[in-house]
C-alpha cells in the first residue's frame, strides 16, 4: 500500500488498522489487506477437509470395532464413547497450550503433523486385517495371534494419537477463523456470528461427504482406502492452512515472557481470595479505593473473588496480587460454569448418533438405489444441518433482527436452549421408532435371528435424525459462540474447548451409563438393554430415559440461562 506524505493520509490508514493483531511478519495489519472472509475462507475449507477426515474414523468405528475387532456392541459402544470424550476433552489442553506458549497458528500446524501421522498409521493398522486372513488361511496360528494383538495396539495407539491431533487442531482453528473479524467493527462483528453458522455449514458438507463415500468404502471396498483418504485429506487441508498465511489476522494475546499467562492470572484470583477469605482488609496502593469494581446483580454471587484485590495491613509481604482485570476474568470464568454443567445432557445424548442409531439401522432394510451402510444414515443429519443453515443465516435471522434489534436475531443462550428441547424429542421419535422395530421383530418371528434384516424401512430413522440435524444448528453453533465471545480475549482457544469438552463430557458420562445400566439390566440372568441382539434388547427404554433426562436438564439449563447476563 503506497503512502503519500500528506498528512492527512495517515488517518485513513490509522482507522484501518485493526488493534491488538499484526501480520504474519508482526507488522500491524489492516482491514482492507487482511482478514474478513478472504481469510476465514482457507480456513473453513481447512475444517471441512478435517471433518471429512475425522468422521471418516468415527462415523463408523462402532462397524469396525464389531466387525474387523470382533468386540460386542457394548464394549464398541463403550469404546466409542471413552475415545469420542477424550477427543472432545483433550483440546482444554491443546487450548491452554496455544493461549498461553505457542500462538494458534503454530499449534494448528503442528497439530495437522501429528493428525497426518496418526491417520496414516491407522491405515497401516488395517492392513494387518488382510494379512491376518491369509495366516489363518495357512495355518500359521501363532503368527496370526500375534499379529492380531499387533494390529489392535497399533490401532488404538493411532486413533488416540489422532486425539492429541485433534487436541490442538480443533480449538484453535475455529478461534483462529473468528479471529479474522474485529469485534470492534459493527459490520465485522456481525459477519463473525455469521461466520460460526458458516463454520458449522462447512463440517457438515465434510461430515455428509464422509458418511456418503467414505462409509460406503469402508463397507464395501477396502478400510485400508477408508482410513487412506482421510490422511491425504489432511496432507491437503494442511497445505491449504498454510497457502493463506500472509492473509491471516494474528492476535498479539500471547503475552511476552515477562508477563504471567491468563490462566496463571486468574488461577491465582482464586488463590489470593481463598487465603483473604478471612481477614481484615486494606485496598493495596496500586488499587485506588476507588477503583473498586461496581458490583452488578449478576456479579454479586462471586463478590469473594474481591478479596483478591486486597493484602493483609502491614504483613504477609509475598501476598500475590491480582488486578481488576484480573478478578474480572475470573468472574466471567466462573459465571459459564452452569451454562456448562446444564449443557451436558445435550452432550450425552449427542453421543448416541454414532453408536446405538448406527446399530439400530444396521438391523433395518436399507435398500435405496443401493444397500446403504448402516452409519451412512448419519448422513441426514448433515444434511438437514446444510439446508438448515442457510435458512436461518438468510431468513430467520433477519426478520428476528427485525423483531429483537439483536445482530444475530435471539440470543446465544436461547439458541442453545432451542436445540436442547429438539434433541429431546429426538430421543421421544427415537424411543417410539425403536418400539416399532422391536414389534416388527416379532411379528416376523426375527427376535431370535438377529443376522437377518427386519423388513422395516431406514426411512423411519429419518425424522430422529433431522431433528439431530436442527439441534446441531441451534445448541452447538450456540455453544460454539457463546464459549468464544463469552470467555476473556486471552482465552478464545480455552473458550472452544470449553465447548467441545461438553461433548466430551458427554460422552464419557453415556458411556458411564450404559456400563451401569447394563450390569443392572443383565444381573440375574436378565437380558441387558444393550444385548448383541438388538431384538431381544430394549433401546426403547434408554432413549426415553435420556428423553426425560433432558426434560429435567432443560429446566435446569432454563433457570440459569434466565439469570444471566452476558459479558458485553
Amino acid at each position: 500500500m503506497a503512502i503519500s506524505d500528506g498528512t492527512d493520509a495517515g488517518s485513513p490508514l490509522l482507522e484501518d488498522a485493526v488493534d491488538d493483531c499484526v501480520d504474519y511478519r508482526g507488522q500491524p495489519v489492516y482491514k482492507s489487506s487482511s482478514g474478513r472472509w478472504r481469510s476465514a475462507s482457507f480456513i473453513i475449507v481447512v475444517e471441512i477437509a478435517e471433518r471429512f477426515a475425522y468422521y471418516g474414523i468415527a462415523s463408523n468405528l462402532i462397524t469396525y470395532l464389531t466387525g474387523q475387532l470382533g468386540q460386542s456392541t457394548v464394549t464398541a459402544a463403550e469404546n466409542v464413547n471413552v475415545w469420542s470424550g477424550v477427543t472432545s476433552l483433550l483440546p482444554v489442553l491443546g487450548a491452554i497450550v496455544a493461549d498461553s506458549f505457542f500462538g494458534r497458528y503454530r499449534t494448528i500446524v503442528a497439530a495437522s503433523v501429528v493428525y497426518v501421522l496418526g491417520l496414516g498409521l491407522l491405515t497401516l493398522s488395517t492392513t494387518f486385517s488382510s494379512s491376518n486372513s491369509s495366516l489363518q488361511k495357512t495355518h500359521k496360528m501363532v503368527v496370526s495371534c500375534s499379529l492380531d494383538q499387533f494390529q489392535v495396539i497399533l490401532f488404538f495407539f493411532s486413533l488416540y494419537l489422532v486425539a492429541i491431533a485433534q487436541s490442538g487442531h480443533k480449538p484453535c482453528v475455529q478461534a483462529f477463523g473468528a479471529d479474522q473479524f474485529d469485534e470492534q467493527d459493527p459490520e465485522e462483528c456481525k459477519l463473525k456470528s455469521s461466520f460460526f453458522n458458516w463454520w458449522s455449514f462447512g463440517i457438515s458438507v465434510g461430515a455428509f461427504s464422509t458418511r456418503l463415500v467414505l462409509n460406503y468404502i469402508q463397507d464395501n471396498l477396502s478400510w485400508g482406502l477408508g482410513f487412506g483418504i482421510p490422511c491425504i485429506c489432511m496432507v491437503v487441508a494442511l497445505a491449504v492452512f498454510l497457502f493463506g498465511t500472509k492473509t491471516y489476522r494474528y492476535t498479539t494475546t500471547v503475552q511476552r515472557d515477562d508477563q504471567k499467562r491468563p490462566l496463571v492470572r486468574i488461577g491465582q484470583v482464586f488463590i489470593a481470595a481463598i487465603r483473604n477469605r478471612r481477614s481484615k482488609m486494606v485496598v493495596e496502593d496500586h488499587e485506588a479505593c476507588g477503583n473498586l469494581p461496581h458490583h452488578r446483580s449478576s456479579d454479586l454471587q462471586f463478590r469473594f473473588l474481591d478479596k483478591a484485590l486486597l493484602v493483609h495491613d502491614g504483613s504477609n509481604k509475598h501476598m500475590i496480587l491480582c488486578s481488576i482485570s484480573d478478578v474480572e476474568d475470573a468472574k466471567a470464568l466462573l459465571k459459564l460454569v452452569p451454562i456448562w454443567t446444564t449443557s451436558l445432557v445435550y452432550g450425552i445424548v449427542y453421543a448416541q448418533s454414532s453408536t446405538f442409531f448406527t446399530k439400530q439401522g444396521g438391523s433395518m432394510d436399507r435398500s435405496a438405489s443401493f444397500d446403504m451402510p448402516a452409519a451412512s444414515l448419519q448422513c441426514f443429519i448433515n444434511l438437514a444441518i446444510i439446508i438448515a443453515i442457510p435458512m436461518y443465516d438468510r431468513i430467520f435471522v433477519p426478520i428476528a433482527r427485525a423483531f429483537t434489534a439483536k445482530p444475530a436475531g435471539i440470543t446465544m443462550l436461547q439458541r442453545i436452549g432451542t436445540g436442547i428441547i429438539m434433541c429431546g424429542i429426538s430421543m421421544v421419535i427415537a424411543a417410539l421408532v425403536e418400539m416399532k422395530r422391536l414389534k416388527t421383530a416379532q411379528e416376523y418371528e426375527l427376535v431370535d435371528k438377529p443376522k437377518e434384516t427386519i423388513p422395516m424401512s431406514f426411512y423411519w430413522l429419518i425424522p430422529q435424525y433431522v431433528l439431530f440435524g436442527l439441534a446441531d444448528v441451534f445448541t452447538i453453533v450456540g455453544l460454539q459462540e457463546f464459549f468464544y465471545d463469552q470467555v476473556p480475549k486471552q482465552l478464545r482457544s480455552f473458550g472452544i474447548s470449553l465447548f467441545l469438552s461438553v461433548l466430551g463430557v458427554g460422552s464419557l458420562l453415556s458411556s458411564v451409563l450404559v456400563s451401569a445400566i447394563d450390569e443392572v439390566s443383565s444381573c440375574n440372568g436378565g437380558v441387558s438393554w444393550f444385548a448383541n441382539n438388538l431384538n431381544q434388547a430394549h433401546l426403547d427404554y434408554f432413549y426415553w430415559l435420556l428423553a426425560g433426562l433432558s426434560v429435567v436438564g432443560f429446566a435446569v439449563y432454563l433457570y440459569f440461562a434466565k439469570t444471566y447476563i452476558y459479558k458485553r
